[in-house]
This record gives structure tokens, sequence and C-alpha cells, in this order.
């Protein structure tokens, strides 16, 4: 057989082209198992140098030898590498044929199925060219599931003693002991030989690493040889203790900086502790020396190594980065002046405290202020004082500085002492609003010597220019004589805690003229706040808590009282919110949790409630009379209300009454009326029968019809009824009873009309219903001028309906009046009181203006029963068959039932 050239495609590669490419990949995968046969056993030298160098290295060898041995040991490891390298150089890449041979030997081929593709036949005519073909094709059938196999490089032919386990068992070995505080390091060749470190074994060492209480971490014991690995993480300003024990000589501990300079530790304490004498000690025999034990003790501040009896430990100090601080939003006044400050603080280990630091703008450098800067210590909440955020509202309108101009910057405090501070912000500081200029003036004066001490002088004056007309200025007497005292009092006063008193004189005098009670009762409150505030924060018993939430509980209580009976006599304004009602039930609830939580344990919690407290009483505005063109405003307004509201009781009882007349008329006719004749017109209104006669003739026949006992049980029934005047009145006399209602109805007709002219002065557009009411009022009033009872009823209520319709108009009308003219409070804050009619506690208030029906009350239980009784009664009363088609009509417009 002839062979050929592999790149000629003979055979069945020439016929199946897919066959030639599946094979071609086959004969590429074998030469890589070839090639992978002859580099495995060239690398088993090298792997195993390899391990022993790292073997070594773990082992510490190349740390403890000296440097000599190991530079001889780093030359033994690469003259070995080298060697191991050379016989790499008789790598060659397997040929054609003896990848066919792996072939046919691994897949266990017979007659060479892969290379016979490639032969030729040694005669060519056609018999043996079509044999060999068949040939070909049978052949190329087997090449189809070739399989290389895994290279199979047979290591224990060139390891025959299996010295190969060693270096695999030494660097497992190796690894292992690595872990351990004596083991080395891959890099230890590397490196010089450390200085040898005297140790005394007789020396006991517990060292140990406290972090500041603040920061909430364990305190870090060290191990006993001071081998780890990496440099330890402390806080900054951790406490580091060195207790030293055993030895004959007195150990030196050294601390070393990161700049290499070595500071001395001193023992805080030693202590000698006495040996026993020994019961067969001789004379002349020398006592064994006394062991000593000493302290020492080290802030740590920076990085550096701790250095004892020849062992390190390495320290890395995390900075303690000073606390962050700023406004969260604007500062701004609350509704009754206090400042409230919303802020946010940040530190890594928590702000201790707090405060905003609040100074004039503009002072002058020699004057002598009466009392300090402003206290304003901020709410933390303890639990994240890391990253958290907070609001704090106090009152400082008795201040001097009130009403000046302020520059405020919030300065945070941590446990270690640092500060930060935020970018300060100007503003006006909130002054408490007087509407009484008396106080307002009162106040002033007592501001001008309180800011400087030097003016009173000054502040006499004001006071004596107060009362130069008394009679014109201050029209109470009590006032007077209190502005008369602090006179004197300003002429007499020596020395700064006189001033104080002066001071505080005068604004007593200034918060009672504009106030009354409510002063005294607001400082009570504020007072049981601050001190139940203050318990809090210094963890007080709980029998002090207790103590001061009954005071605080007594103190609102009669804030309350004083708040609720301003409110009463407080004009309505119409710019509040109806969200904003504050009801004793929710105080009274918030005080309990107070309590709860302040027992329980959880202060912080408590503290936090409170301050929420202090911010909702901050918030909530007492009602005051409104002055000036605004008032005088607002008390029209409530007059055209109170008219509306009068004609609108008027209107009710007048239907009223109306009805009554009509029934009693009715009755007569029932009865049969002697002076009442069959041509009353009042008896076309009678329904009739099949008969032509009125059921309620008839109805009263059958009643003369009845037994005389029987009529003599009804009469005395309604004998015990009562009687009132218009049931002796015959019907002639009801009739007219019921013409002179006319003029009543009339004349409410004429204030409805003088009540539309009234509105209509006022610049409020009276609303069709009023209108619609009055046309109403005077049909009814017609109606009661013929003596007709039932059409006046129904069109004295289509007048009431009417009238409600337009007092709801009126309403809308001058809520959006009142609100274009108050708009805002003081300091352009806006207000909150009258919240739909209700004080602050959620009470209605006194009767102002027209009742629309609208106002809903939850029925209690008492109520509940009375509006059963009156049920039950009404059912009876339709059971028994009214004998006037109109009753049973009304009664089951009562029932809602027809």
């Amino acid at each position: 057989m002839n062979k050929r050239s592999s790149s000629e495609k003979r055979g069945a590669f020439a016929l199946r082209p897919s066959l030639a490419r599946l094979v071609a990949a086959k004969r590429f995968l074998a030469r890589l198992v070839l090639l992978s046969e002859q580099i495995l056993p060239l690398l088993l030298p090298i792997l195993s140098v390899v391990a022993l160098y790292l073997a070594a290295s773990w082992f510490g060898v190349f740390r403890y030898a000296p440097d000599w041995v190991r530079v001889a040991l780093l030359i033994i490891f690469a003259v070995a590498s080298l060697a191991t390298l050379l016989p790499l150089r008789r790598l060659h890449w397997p040929d054609t044929a003896a990848a066919d041979r792996l072939l046919e030997q691994r897949n266990g081929l017979q007659h060479q199925p892969v290379a016979v593709q490639e032969d030729e036949p040694a005669t060519d005519t056609p018999f043996t060219r079509a044999l060999w073909r068949e040939h070909q094709t049978r052949m190329a059938e087997k090449i189809a599931a070739l399989d290389t196999g895994f290279p199979r490089p047979d290591i224990a032919s060139h390891d025959r003693m299996a010295l190969r386990a060693i270096p695999a068992l030494l660097v497992v070995t190796g690894f292992a002991y690595s872990l351990s505080t004596n083991g080395g390091s891959i890099t230890d060749a590397l490196l010089p030989r450390p200085a040898p470190q005297a140790i005394d074994p007789a020396v006991r060492i517990d060292a140990w690493v406290t972090p500041p209480s603040y920061t909430g971490r364990a305190p870090i014991y060290l191990t006993v040889n001071g081998t780890e690995q990496a440099a330890i993480r402390v806080p900054e300003l951790s406490n580091l203790t060195v207790r030293v024990s055993g030895g004959k000589t007195a150990e030196k501990v050294v601390f070393r900086h990161e700049n290499g300079e070595a500071q001395d530790i001193a023992p805080q304490e030693a202590a000698k502790q006495p040996v026993p004498p020994a019961a067969t000690q001789t004379e002349g025999t020398a006592a064994p020396p006394a062991a000593s034990a000493a302290t020492h003790l080290m802030k740590l501040e920076e990085n550096g190594e701790l250095e004892v009896n020849g062992r390190t430990w390495s320290f890395e100090v995390i900075p303690d980065k000073a606390p962050e601080i700023a406004f969260n939003g604007v500062p701004k006044p609350t509704v009754n002046g206090a400042l409230e400050i919303g802020f946010t603080i940040k530190d890594d280990y928590g702000v201790q405290e707090a405060r905003a630091e609040i100074v004039p703008v503009d002072t002058e450098p020699t004057a002598t202020p009466l009392y300090p800067l402003p206290d304003f210590r901020l709410d933390i909440p303890r639990r994240n004082s890391r990253d958290a955020k907070g609001v704090t509202s106090k009152n400082l309108t008795e201040h001097p500085l009130s009403g000046k101009r302020v520059r405020i910057t919030l300065v945070a405090k941590d446990a270690a002492g640092q500060t930060g501070r935020s970018p300060p912000h100007e503003m006006t500081l909130p002054a408490r609003p007087f509407n009484e200029p008396l106080a307002a003036a009162v106040a002033e004066e007592r501001q001008v010597f309180s800011l400087d001490t030097r003016k009173m002088p000054e502040a006499i004056a004001l006071n004596e220019a107060l009362t130069l007309r008394p009679e014109e200025t201050i029209p109470s007497l009590t006032n007077y004589l209190l502005l008369q005292s602090a006179l004197t009092r300003m002429k007499l006063t020596k020395g700064d805690e006189a001033m104080k008193d002066t001071a505080d004189y005068l604004w007593d005098i200034a918060v009672g003229m504009e106030d009354g009670d409510l002063s005294q009762a607001e400082r009570n409150l504020r007072n049981a706040q601050q001190n139940l505030a203050d318990a809090l924060q210094r963890n007080a018993p709980d029998p002090e808590i207790k103590k001061l939430m009954d005071e605080l509980r007594k103190a609102m209580q009669e804030y309350m009282k004083e708040l609720a009976q301003r409110m009463q006599n407080a004009p309505m304004q119409p710019n509040q919110n109806a969200q904003n009602i504050i009801r004793q039930q929710d105080l009274e609830r918030m005080m309990d949790q107070i309590e709860n939580l302040a027992r329980s344990g959880n202060r912080d919690a408590a503290q936090q409630m409170l301050s929420e407290l202090q911010r909702m009483m901050n918030n909530l505005q007492a009602g005051r009379p409104q002055q000036g063109q605004q008032g005088q405003d607002n008390s029209q307004m409530r007059q055209q209300m109170d008219k509306l509201g009068q004609i609108l009781r008027d209107q009710q009882k007048l239907m009223e009454e109306t009805f009554k007349l009509d029934q009693q008329l009715k009755d007569r006719m029932q009865r049969g009326d002697p002076n009442m004749g069959m041509n009353d017109p009042l008896l076309d209104d009678m329904p009739m029968d099949n008969d032509g006669m009125q059921q309620d003739q008839q109805q009263g026949q059958q009643g003369q019809g009845q037994d005389p006992n029987q009529q003599g049980q009804n009469q005395q029934g309604q004998n015990q009824q009562g009687q009132s005047p218009s049931d002796q009145m015959t019907a002639e006399q009801l009739r007219e009873a019921l013409k002179q209602l006319r003029s009543r109805q009339d004349e409410l007709g004429k204030q409805l009309g003088e009540l539309q002219k009234g509105l209509g002065d006022m610049g409020i557009k009276p609303g069709p219903g009023f209108g619609q009411a009055q046309r109403e009022m005077e049909g009814a009033g017609r109606e009661l001028g013929q003596g007709h009872g039932e059409p006046a009823i129904q069109g004295q209520g289509r007048a009431l309906e009417a009238l409600r319709q337009g007092a709801r108009d009126m309403m809308n009308q001058m809520m959006q009046a009142m609100q274009g003219q108050q708009g805002q409070g003081p300091q352009g804050q806006v207000g909150q009181g009258n919240q739909n009619g209700r004080d602050p506690l959620g009470r209605p208030r006194r009767a102002e203006g027209p009742d629309f029906g609208d106002q809903v009350k939850v029925p209690d239980e008492i109520d509940v029963q009375r509006a059963r009784e009156i049920l039950d009664a009404i059912r009876e009363k339709l059971g028994n068959n009214p004998p006037q088609e109109i009753e049973r009509r009304y009664l089951e417009r009562l029932l809602d039932i027809q």
C-alpha cells in the first residue's frame, strides 16, 4: 500500500467531509493528551521543590535560622528549581501517526481504521479499487465514536519509591502550623532574622484595652505572646492596662509611637507579695526573692506598638471625629411666641448634649445686661444619638432679648469633650404678642433696663409717662396702683438682685393685664413640665416621678380651666383648623403614657413624649379679644348671626303654636262644637265617608253613643294629662287665636327683611334662601289671617328650611370675608383657636349664631333610653287607631313608615 499526503483526502474522507472534520478534532485532542503525558512526569520534581520551600517557610526555618543558613537554603532551592526545569527541553509536539495510534489503542480498533482512510492499494485494478473502497467504508463506520480519554502519565514508573508523598505531607502540615503563634511566613526567606529578645519565662503579662464607655464596645484582651497577625484597632482615648507579675526584676513597659519615639509607661501601683518562710530553712540559707506585681495604665491617642518582656502588640487607633450639627429647616415661632428649632446631629459615638447659643446682633460693648444669655437646651433622642433629627420648642418670651435681632448657633458636644458648631442663623427672637397697649408699654419699660441696667432712669421716665393722665389711659384702678408701686420699686432699687425682682414684678404686671389668671396658670404649667423633664434627664426615682406627674396634672387642669374660660368669651376666628383640636382626654392619655413609660424604665421615650406635649401646648393659642376695625367687623357679624338665630327660634316656636291651635280646632270639630255651624269653611278640609258625612263628625257621634262609664273614663284620662288655657277655648276663639298669630308672622318677615338689608350694608349678598323664606312667611301670614292652620304650618315649615339654607350661604360668605381680613395672626402666624365652634378641650362654645342642625352629638345611655321610651309611646298611640287622619299621618311620619 502507498501512503498519501495527509492534506489530500482519500477514501471515505473524500466522500464524507463531516467524518474528515471529526477525525481532525479527535487527532488534535489526542496530541494534547500525549503532550500532557510528557509534561506531568517532568513537573513532579518542580512541584516537590516548591512544596519543600513552602514547608520550610511555614515551619519557621527561615525566621529562626541564622542569616548564612537562610541564604544557603535560598541558593539550594534556586539551583534545584533550575535543575528541575532542564528536562522540559525534551518536550515535542506529537505527530499525526502517534495521534492515530493513540486513538486506535484507546478505542480498541483493529485493522487501523483511521490510517486506512489515507492508504491506497498497491495494485490499481477495478476490482482492487472497489474492494478497497468497501473496506474503507466499513472502517469509517468505526471512527464515528472515537474517544481520546484522559492523560495517563504513569508517574509511578518515574517514582518507584513514592517519594512524591513526602513534600505533599510536609506542605500540608506546614500550612496548618503557620496558623499557630509560632508559624512562619513565605516572605521570611527574604527578610533578615529578627533581633533576639530576652524573654523571662517567669514573668506573667496580663494586658487588655478598655474602650471608652460611650463607644459601647467590649474590652479587648491581648494574647499572651503578642503574636497578633494584624494591628489591633481600638477607639481613641481607650485605656491600655498592662499588669506584670513575677520575675526577679521590674519589667519595663514601653510604648513605641508611630514616629519611632519610645515612651516608658510608669507603673501606677506596685505591691510586694511576701513569701511565707520555709519550714526547712536553715541558718545561712538565702531566702528567695519576693515576687512583684505592677499595673501600667495609658490612654491610647495615636498608633504605636507595646513592648513588654520581648513581646510586641501593635495598635491602630480609630480617631474620634467631632460631632456635626445643623439646622433642620428655619427656626420659627409657635403660636404662643415660643421658639421652635429643628436640628440634625451626627457623631460616630453619639452626641452627649446640644444647645442653641443665642447672642444679640446689635449690642453696646459697655452695656451691662441684667440677665444672662438665653439657655436653650436641645432635646436629643438617647436611643439614636449618632444620627438623628429632633425638634425642640422653648418659650423665651420672658427674656429681655425677645423681639430683638439675635444670632443663633447650634452647638453639639460629645462624650470626649469635642464640640461641633452649625452655621449661624439670624432672626428676630419671638416676643409675646400683647393686645393690650398698656401691657405692651409695661413690658417695654422692663426691657429697657433689663438689657442695660444703666438705663434705669429712662425706664422710670417711661413709667411716669404712662401715669400722666390715668383717667384716660388706665381705666382700671388696680392697674394704676400696680404701676405706682412698680415706679416706687424702680426708684428705690439697688443691686442686681433687686433689679431682677423689679423686672419680674413688671413682667407679672404686664401679663396680668393681658391674660389675667391665665398667665399664672401658664407659668405653673411650664415650671411643672421643666421639673419633670429635669427629673427624667437625671433618672430620678419613681416616687419623685410620680410626685412631679401629679403636679403636672394639677397644673394642666388649672391651665385648661383658665383657657376654656378665656375661649368661651373669645370671638370666633374663622382661620382656624379643625385638625388642631386638643381634647382634655387626649392630654390625660398622654400624661398617663408618660408616667407609665417612666415607671417601666423607658425614660427616653417618656422624655420624648413630654417634649411633644410641650410642643403641643406651645402651639395652643389662647383666645384674646380682637381690637380695631377687625374686631368691630367681627362684632357686627356676630350681631347679624344672633339676629338670624333668634328669627329661626321664633319661627320654630310660632310653627309649634300654630300646630297646637290647629289640632285643638280640629278636636272641637270632632266633638261637635255647638258654636260651629255646618257652613264653617274648616269643614271643607275634613275627609268625607261614603254617606257624605265627615269622618270626624261620624266618629264624634259614635263617641256620643258610647257607654257613659266609658266616656267618663276617657274624660278622666284627659283630665289627668293636664289642660292648657287654650283647652277651654271654643272653636271660634281658637280661630281668632290663629288669626292673631298673623301679626307675629308678619313681624318675623319684617325682621328678616331688615337682616338682609344689614347684610347688604356689610358687603354680604343675601342668598336666595332668605328671599324664599320671606315669601313663605308672607303666604303663611295670609293663611293665618283666614284662620287656616294646616296650610300655614306647611308654609312655616318651608320657611324654616329656606332660612337654614340662607344661613349656610351667609356663614360661607362671612367665613371668606373674615379670613381675608384676619389672614394671619401676630408675626405672620396662622391662628388656631375656634376649631369649628369648639374650645381647645373639644367642648362646644356658647351659642353664637344660628344652629344649622349639623352639630352631631353622640348619645349616651340616658339619651338612648329616653329615645326608646318616646318611640314606644308613639307606637302605642298609633296602635290605638287615632280618630283624626291628620294625627295618624303625623305619627306615621314620626316613625317614617308611610
